[in-house]
């Protein structure tokens, strides 16, 4: 292969030996012996699941041998969004499903600790401390549909905590410990948690954070909150915590059956609450069901991933991020998962390809914003690590440029499936990504996950080729949220998902279709703000911002596209007696990098005159991306429509600057 290469062009073509051990051929295989289905490849089987949603679902299910402790009396009641139901009386849980996998031959995981060697886990060691823990949780109190939150990092004890949790019936929730205090309890106030697993602190990049402080406020604004389990970092001690026990006690102390005490649940009942923010108001609490992530998660790992029990999986993750649930549901496949807990950066960006190689890493999962970090620094990991053993590659959180292709298979392997990939925190899944029996082109995503009926619309909600439209769905999923905490009449969740074209499901990314079903995401069509695949609502960055004396008001966008790396910048208008200064700017990060998040601080900050608004009083975040992305004013901004249409003015010049720079 010749470098460089241009969009379009063929990198990968599966071999027939490839296809042949795909997972996706046999299914094919299995439907035509097992149910007279006969499909000739990929795409012929995508459009059947699309098409036949009861008999894929069932079908899907049976193949991926989910554990059901009561059979569905039906599939699909109600085929409309976002009212249907899936797997009707069916009963199950999510963690009896994991360890359907249990064995002897291989490990469970590897764990790699920034400051440690790494760690190998049996299955049995895990399956041990779920039942210790998930029996000392019974024994607290905590019981079926009770909440438990997460402050923890990348870790085997969240992984335990998570599989004891969900053991039980009670539903989880996380958060991961370099968010803020105020972006946790902005999540975990909404659910009521009763126990709270936190670390005192932890490492990254060759620093070590104490959050003593943070679990003590958590402590001490969550008032349902009855007990914390601590695992020590910092110091072997619970000084200045109420409530708290150490993890080694708390199992030490626990009084285990033989076996785990499974709680047999509906296939809908609550697993875990997730959180994808909005433009205005708390993060909004996403509720995703037992069976509806077992069903997806299998799916995804089997068939999109191609693993099986030989492979060994890793995917970088923080805690609060969805792909760190998608990290733990691989787990279905039988697959060892890779877990790494730091900064992939430190001591340099080869850590992670030494990681690679030290585990036999098969399977690397990344991020387009560590990708191009490598590229920038003119990086050749496989010129000094044995990556032989990597078949594939998934690269999310942000669209994968063609040079970004193009750097993986000449710098990790020539010969690997690079899976590129879009899901998202409100499906906890992956809608378009890989498919192992298809070539691979420059530039572009594979295909359609089975079973999305996904398709690019124009404003006017017609479908779209080869031009780009918003993201969206039209036939129900198993793993679409259930409800959203406490939002009874479901009236913020249609907002969310439901407002802009009646029955179909608009996500929020802008995507454009080719004629073979390729696609390319171009990046949020929304104002949310996505950097390295944690979605944060510029609701929660002005709340820091404009809690500062001299802030008076603030606008924050993040030009982040196809083509370009991440760039934020924020506006702000101050009172008459503050001025713009280097104090105020270490302020205002240092603010966001508290409260909200160290990956929220904005790249620069700029003063206004005023901040754009419309006649409703709405800020003017997706208009004024528009324009400084490029687009013609006449085609981003209705002046019409708005409170102080000269506020725009600074906005076009300042786009001309950028502009100028690209």
């Amino acid at each position: 292969m010749s470098f460089p290469i241009k969009d379009g062009d063929l990198l990968w073509q599966p071999s027939p030996e490839i296809i042949e051990q795909a997972n996706i051929t046999k299914f094919i295989h299995w439907l035509a012996d097992k149910h007279n289905l006969h499909f000739a490849d990929y795409d012929e089987l995508w459009a059947w699941s699309i098409a036949e949603l009861e008999e894929f679902w069932s079908l899907l299910a049976e193949y991926c041998e989910v554990k059901f402790s009561k059979k569905a009396d039906t599939i699909l009641v109600n085929n409309t969004m976002p009212n249907a139901k899936w797997f009707v009386g069916a009963e199950l849980n999510y963690t009896e499903n994991i360890f359907q996998k249990m064995t002897n031959e291989r490990p469970m995981m590897l764990y790699k600790a920034e400051d440690k060697p790494i760690v190998e886990i049996s299955w049995q060691t895990i399956y041990q401390q779920v039942n210790q823990l998930a029996s000392a949780m019974r024994e607290m109190g905590i019981t079926k549909g009770d909440r438990v939150v997460n402050f923890m990092p990348n870790r085997p004890e969240s992984i335990i905590a998570l599989l004891a949790t969900a053991s039980i019936g009670a539903i989880w929730s996380s958060c991961s410990p370099d968010f803020g205090a105020r972006s946790v309890l902005d999540r975990f106030t909404q659910i009521e948690p009763k126990l709270l697993f936190a670390v005192d602190g932890y490492n990254y990049g060759g620093k070590v954070f104490d959050r003593r402080d943070v679990v003590a406020e958590l402590q001490n604004n969550l008032p349902t909150l009855e007990h914390t389990i601590l695992v020590p970092h910092l110091a072997n001690n619970t000084d200045g915590l109420k409530n708290t026990s150490l993890w080694d006690d708390v199992l030490e102390n626990s009084n285990p059956p033989e076996k785990i005490a499974y709680e047999s649940v509906p296939f809908d009942h609550p697993l875990w609450v997730l959180y994808s923010s909005g433009t205005t108001g708390l993060p909004k609490p996403i509720v995703h069901g037992h069976g509806g992530i077992i069903i997806e998660h299998a799916k995804a790992a089997i068939f999109h991933n191609d693993l099986s029990e030989k492979d060994r999986f890793f995917w970088f993750s923080s805690t609060g991020w969805m792909m760190w649930n998608y990290l733990v549901g691989v787990l279905l496949s039988g697959a060892t998962i890779l877990l790494y807990d730091g900064s992939p950066a430190y001591p340099n960006l080869n850590t992670i390809f030494q990681f690679a190689e030290e585990t036999g890493m098969t399977y690397f999962g990344t991020s387009a914003a560590f990708i191009s970090a490598c590229m920038n620094e003119n990086l050749s990991p496989n010129q000094d690590y044995d990556l032989s053993k990597i078949r594939a590659v998934g690269s999310t959180g942000s669209p994968l440029t063609t040079n970004g292709f193009a750097w993986i298979y000449e710098n990790i392997n020539a010969d690997l499936a690079l899976e590129s990939l879009s899901g998202g925190t409100d499906l906890c899944g992956v809608l378009v990504g890989g498919a192992r029996t298809k070539p691979i082109y420059a530039g572009e995503i594979q295909a359609p996950s089975l079973g999305v009926d996904i398709k690019a619309y124009d404003e006017d909600g017609s479908k779209v080729v080869n031009e780009v439209g918003e993201l969206v769905i039209t036939s129900p999923m198993p793993s679409m949220p259930i409800y959203f905490w406490n939002d009874a009449d479901m009236e913020r969740y249609k907002g969310a998902y439901f407002e802009m074209y009646d029955g179909v499901w608009r996500h929020g990314d802008w995507i454009e279709f080719n004629e073979r079903g390729g696609c390319i995401i171009y990046g949020r069509s929304d104002s949310t703000i996505n950097r390295q695949g944690i979605r944060m609502g510029t609701a929660e960055i002005y709340q820091a911002v404009e809690s500062l004396p001299e802030v008076l008001d603030s606008l924050i966008v993040d030009l982040e596209l196809l083509g370009r790396e991440s760039y934020m910048p924020l506006f702000v208008v101050l009172r008459e007696t503050a001025t713009l200064s280097d104090d105020l700017k270490q302020r205002i990060k240092q603010k966001l990098r508290a409260e909200v998040s160290p990956r929220h601080v904005p790249n620069e900050i700029f003063q206004i005159e005023e901040v754009p608004y419309t006649l409703s009083g709405k800020k003017m975040e997706v208009p004024i991306r528009k324009i400084l992305l490029g687009r013609n004013i006449e085609k981003a901004i209705n002046t019409g429509a708005m409170r102080n249409p000269d506020s725009i003015n600074y906005f076009l010049d300042f786009a001309k600057t950028l502009n100028t720079t690209d």
